[in-house]
């Protein structure tokens, strides 16, 4: 399974203008309102927030994965957002987040969904694919870094 299977550039948001969490999950979800079928950010941002409510997913170390499952969805969808000064997510270390990944995955695919968030953090935890996600200038150039990851794994 390959995040680039659920990623598109236009889903990368270089830079995210939100100093909270729910700022975040909004502009995160925002790109994500027409590939996902949904009228609104809140449908989707329900979702988020009940998945939220169980326990913070910023997992720490600058990294947030928030996710959740939607009824109509037939397969994966996946956004990125960076913040370059970072913000609070409620992350495990309490440190602030810079690197988003935000996973919409079908309802009736947990395997799939653990598979696809396990190789979301496998990729995060070398340190070199952070720095090179945050060094990048443009949509352009952290979309590649991603592919480039991707395809390594």
């Amino acid at each position: 399974m390959k995040l680039l299977d659920f990623l598109k550039e236009e889903w990368v948001i270089p830079e995210l203008n939100g100093t909270d969490k729910l700022s975040v999950l909004r502009e995160l979800s925002e790109v994500l309102i027409k590939p996902c079928g949904v009228t609104s950010s809140g449908e989707l941002m329900q979702v988020l927030l009940e998945r939220e409510r169980l326990g913070s997913t910023g997992i720490g170390e600058g990294v947030a994965i928030p996710h959740g499952r939607l009824k109509r969805l037939k397969h994966f969808f996946v956004s990125f957002g960076r913040s370059t000064h970072g913000m609070d997510f409620d992350a495990i270390d309490h440190r602030p987040c810079q690197i988003f990944f935000m996973v919409m995955a079908p309802e009736n695919s947990a395997v799939e969904n653990l598979n696809l968030l396990g190789r979301i953090a496998r990729l995060l935890k070398d340190p070199s694919f952070k720095k090179k996600l945050m060094g990048a200038k443009t949509q352009k150039e952290i979309f590649q870094i991603i592919s480039d990851e991707d395809e390594r794994y």
